[in-house]
């Protein structure tokens, strides 16, 4: 299976044995919209809802932030996923948040898991049927999570190559929220990580929201001044954001880059971080 998988494609999977599908909509800064409440609008047929804000540590005062390999487990388990299993995980946001439970899987170790490119919108567009209502109870599985930890990046190990500089940073928010032009709406303070790099996500994406091809996305992250040939970590507002980077990167073959979950949440409103405002 690859990773970015097509509508038609799923739907002629749909009702394999070993095939899971899980909506991973979230709307972290749109409280006017409902992801279960649209879910149990309409949802592919089949789909279980993965709750991003409850796949998170309840512990951590940043919003979102990787659960333990335990809770992962336990919430991904209850809704019949196992490590064995193809997943296959879709949404229907903006911020491509299946992006970010595609990331959390493979750092949870799964084998085999794909986004839907286009979401939900992408299925729809074709016709194809849409289920309303809760899913079918599940019958639990056991997924045997194991975290990666080179696959993410705490405040420390930032502010080390902040000094250091071994590692490409590049971040996924607009570009005004970079240059400090525009306030973060998380209350952090504006700007971004000295020597970090600016690519929108959106530069990704085509204006269906579905993602750009290969060449197109070397493109962006060149144009970014992105060395391709080094190690980058991705960043954002709250970690989100940042895996569609992480997630266009593995497009092109480049995995060797991690993510720093706790962003510009954490960063920005740490009053002993530096911070830099303007272009990079």
């Amino acid at each position: 299976m690859n990773s970015l998988v097509p509508a038609g494609w799923l739907q002629a999977e749909l009702g394999a044995p070993d095939l899971r599908v899980l909506d991973a909509t979230a709307f972290a800064l749109d409280p006017t919209r409902d992801a279960r409440a649209e879910y149990a609008g309409a949802h592919i047929p089949g789909a279980q809802f993965l709750d991003l804000a409850g796949l998170a540590d309840p512990d951590s005062a940043l919003p979102g932030m990787l659960p333990t390999a335990e809770r992962f487990a336990r919430i991904v388990g209850a809704l019949g996923v196992s490590d064995r299993d193809r997943i296959v995980l879709y949404d229907n946001s903006p911020h491509r948040t299946a992006a970010r439970a595609w990331w959390m899987f493979r750092t949870f170790g799964a084998a085999q898991v794909a986004v839907l490119d286009g979401g939900l919108a992408a299925w729809q567009a074709g016709g194809r049927p849409v289920a309303q209502g809760g899913a079918p109870a599940p019958t639990p599985a056991s997924f045997a999570a194991r975290k990666d930890e080179g696959a993410v990046r705490d405040l420390a190990a930032m502010l080390a190559n902040v000094a250091a500089g071994g590692e490409q940073v590049v971040d996924a928010r607009g570009a005004a929220r970079f240059t400090g032009e525009e306030a973060d709406p998380h209350g952090a303070a504006a700007g971004h990580i000295p020597g970090s790099r600016n690519l929108p996500y959106t530069r990704l994406l085509d204006g269906e929201g579905r993602f750009k091809d290969a060449d197109a996305i070397r493109v962006e992250f060149a144009g970014a001044g992105i060395d391709l040939a080094k190690p980058v970590v991705t960043t954002c507002g709250s970690g989100v954001t940042a895996a569609v980077l992480l997630f266009g990167a593995h497009m092109i073959g480049k995995d060797d880059v991690a993510l720093y979950d706790g962003s510009w949440s954490e960063y920005g409103a740490d009053p002993a971080t530096e911070k830099v405002r303007g272009p990079a």
